[in-house]
């Protein structure tokens, strides 16, 4: 015999010796009062002992019943502690995923506004380019890049992103003007194998270039390919979204007047049976009402395009 006894009916066992009244316990289990005496009585022929004594339709525990009783109440109190201690500590933390230049660039000098109008929610942000499994990673919402479609995702999109080639007003003073895109082949560019520039160079209508990529300096990441751009480093390919601040302060310029539409574009994404979670849904509010702000802020599609 299995040392323990099927679950189901011990804990059918523990609300009728708790409540001792089998009437009682089917209520609070949502079964019917045959279906609790009918587990209670394959328990005892399991344990081969009796634990409830019946007088016509009162029951009470016997020695041995109140003696396991005791057992099994503990336990699950103890469960009943580790679950609300688990809903609880899940509750009050949010864990929000998303892109290293989107966590730098445009999440972090903002997500304290958020965590101030929700004091009970500690934030954690991880800042990673691969695309998390909610589940086995932990997280709660992430704001992603792309067309929108992950399976078993739900993503509300929160804006359309633009890129342009930017440098810092003091390199273009020093090497332009730059007549057009065209000219940009034969300009230091930063990380000149970036899909960004070759989509951007696609969009303005202009071929790649035929003599192969010059010796250049190239980075990993979108926060170090502007950082390098405003230190007079060279041409940058980056979402000027992101680096609005920095245009708007004059350390950063395009390059050359365009507008091209990245394919991709940012979504808020999050699992379908969280998506009326309070912490989940208050970000979500919260991170689609800062877009509309900075979108109506931008009629001209400057940074944030229709």
């Amino acid at each position: 015999m299995s040392s323990l006894p099927p679950l189901s009916a011990v804990r059918v066992f523990e609300a009728a010796a708790r409540l001792e009244n089998f009437t009682a316990a089917a209520q609070e289990l949502g079964m019917t009062q045959a279906a609790v005496s009918y587990q209670v009585k394959l328990l005892e022929e399991r344990l081969g002992i009796s634990l409830f004594q019946r007088a016509g339709r009162k029951v009470a525990l016997t020695d041995k019943g109140r003696e396991i009783a005791t057992v099994v109440s503990r336990a699950f109190d103890q469960m009943r502690e580790g679950f609300a201690a688990l809903t609880q500590d899940h509750s009050t933390v949010l864990t929000i995923s998303c892109m290293n230049s989107f966590a730098h660039l445009w999440l972090a000098p903002r997500i304290g506004t958020f965590q101030m109008r929700h004091s009970g929610l500690a934030v954690r942000i991880d800042a990673t380019n691969r695309v998390v499994d909610f589940a086995r990673d932990g997280v709660d919402v992430a704001v992603r890049g792309g067309e929108g479609i992950w399976p078993g995702v739900e993503a509300k999109l929160l804006t359309h992103n633009r890129i342009a080639p930017v440098c810092s007003p003091g390199w273009l003073a020093k090497n332009g003007p730059i007549a057009d895109a065209h000219a940009l082949h034969a300009m230091p560019r930063l990380s000149p194998d970036d899909l960004w520039w070759h989509e951007w160079f696609a969009g303005v209508g202009v071929e790649a270039d035929g003599k192969g990529l010059r010796p250049a300096i190239a980075l990993d990441s979108q926060v170090m390919e502007g950082r390098a751009a405003m230190a007079g480093q060279g041409v940058a390919i980056v979402n000027p979204f992101l680096w609005k601040a920095e245009v708007e302060a004059g350390l950063l310029v395009e390059a050359v007047p365009s507008y091209v539409r990245e394919r991709a574009s940012y979504w808020v994404a999050y699992p379908p049976h969280a998506r009326n979670a309070p912490k989940v849904k208050a970000f979500r509010d919260w991170i689609g009402a800062e877009f509309a702000r900075e979108i109506a802020a931008d009629p001209d599609g400057r940074f944030l395009p229709r």
